[in-house]
């Protein structure tokens, strides 16, 4: 029996507007049953959060994945690091790469896959500087008006 498409993705939308995108992945990542049966819920938060390497293992910081309701002694720390996975290619790619000054690893989105696991879109990324900022607002604007004269 094929499951059925999930419609949770939870999205980090800060990340797009202070960083520049330079190479995405999607990481699979560890977790306990009251924080996938949260995630399901949709009571997750990726505001914040990114990720950093211990020894040759990732994990993300500051994702916030609220209690479960029905949770009883089992319940997980909100906050807690969790491990991401992926292969070792990427991870020796991504270790590479954060060693150059002003690169970084955020978090975009937080998806269930198809095969019902939960799945994290990562990006390694340069921050944004102000008149970046700037530009990517006056596109937003352009583009804005542009839909808005097309509907008319």
């Amino acid at each position: 029996m094929p499951k059925t498409k999930s419609q949770v993705v939870i999205k980090n939308k800060r990340a797009s507007f202070e960083y520049e995108f330079i190479d995405t992945y999607t990481a699979g990542i560890v977790l306990t049953g009251t924080e996938i049966k949260s995630i399901r819920a949709g009571k997750a938060s990726l505001v914040d959060s990114y990720c950093y390497f211990v020894g040759k293992e990732l994990f993300v910081k500051n994702m916030n994945i609220s209690d479960y309701w029905w949770g009883s002694f089992n319940k997980h720390d909100p906050r807690r690091d969790r491990k991401l996975l992926l292969n070792k290619r990427e991870l020796s790619k991504l270790f590479r790469a954060t060693r150059e000054k002003g690169l970084t690893i955020v978090v975009t989105k937080l998806f269930i896959a198809e095969n019902g696991y939960a799945k994290l879109n990562i990006a390694l990324a340069r921050g944004k500087r102000e008149y970046d900022k700037r530009e990517t607002i006056k596109e937003k604007d352009m583009r804005r008006e542009s839909d808005r004269m097309a509907r008319l």
